[in-house]
């Protein structure tokens, strides 16, 4: 190569007397700092509080009708005054009610379909086809024939929470199990597991994350599909859960308790996702690591 060609060597370059800061460390500073932005809560802390400012903000500075949209002060004080009063938790709980009836079943009907469906080709072809009937279906579109059926009460908020769980977890639940090698289920076979064993013992576990992932979307399904049946039922029989408090507070144009159930709710849906799905998440499918 010719020499021209060479990058020319740079000089060195010597600092001397180069002296540390006093009393600062800034690895253990940047450290320190770094490891509680990695938190994750932190980072979403840090969200939260941008959308509060942003929100009392704009309510104050653009000077808007607080019957329309009110400040955030305005609405945690009506949040406040829920629950020290207890209404929030007296409504809350009458929702609870219909979900801890309602999704066991909605699950439990889902897993007779994918066993079903999964042991022959008859279920298969049934589930397939009953899916793509009722899972475009809007629960709350059957909210009528639920009233016809069961009348106003409990069991026509069961009736269409069901609905809609039951598709979200079986189809789900049965793509997760189509996905698992038959490599897998052959060893399982060479190891003596036949039946249901091989379903308890080989798919499950192999499917787990698919498995998971339809019981939170049955679950987000659910909860919406309630609030939104008791909306209707609270405007009909005079009561209700959460949704029936939105409703109730909106008919009275009180705002603020409007917003301040809302918040309820998301509260709620973000407290069992994180409290049970991710919690069962950590403790399953990171810990086996079968989460691809």
């Amino acid at each position: 190569m010719d020499k021209c060609s060479l990058p020319a060597d740079r000089p060195e370059i010597l600092v001397a007397n180069v002296q540390p800061l006093k009393g600062v460390d800034l690895e253990i500073e940047r450290g320190i700092l770094r490891r509680i932005w990695e938190q994750e809560v932190v980072r979403k802390t840090v969200v939260v509080l941008i959308l509060i400012v942003a929100w009392e903000g704009y309510t104050r500075l653009a000077d808007v009708n607080p019957l329309l949209f009110p400040t955030f002060s305005s609405t945690g004080s009506a949040l406040w005054g829920a629950v020290v009063s207890g209404e929030v938790f007296v409504k809350a709980w009458f929702s609870f009610q219909i979900l801890f009836i309602g999704y066991p079943l909605g699950v439990l009907i889902a897993a007779i379909l994918v066993i079903a469906a999964s042991a022959t080709r008859i279920g298969r072809d049934f589930l397939s086809l009953i899916t793509s009937i009722f899972q475009p279906l809007p629960a709350i579109a059957l909210l009528p024939l639920a009233t016809l059926w069961f009348g106003f009460g409990l069991p026509s908020l069961v009736f269409v929470t069901i609905h809609s769980i039951v598709w979200a977890v079986s189809l789900s639940t049965l793509a997760g199990f189509t996905s698992v090698g038959r490599t897998l289920v052959m060893v399982g076979e060479n190891y003596g597991v036949t039946g249901l064993q091989i379903m308890r013992l080989v798919l499950i576990p192999a499917a787990l994350p698919a498995i998971l992932a339809g019981l939170r979307v049955g679950w987000a399904f659910a909860w919406r599909t309630l609030i939104g049946a008791e909306l209707i039922f609270g405007a009909v029989s005079g009561k209700g859960g959460l949704g029936w408090m939105v409703f109730e507070n909106s008919d009275w144009l009180r705002t603020d308790k409007v917003f301040a159930t809302m918040l309820v709710i998301i509260l709620i849906g973000l407290a069992i996702e994180n409290l049970v799905f991710v919690a069962i998440e950590k403790r399953t499918v990171q810990k086996w690591e079968t989460q691809s």
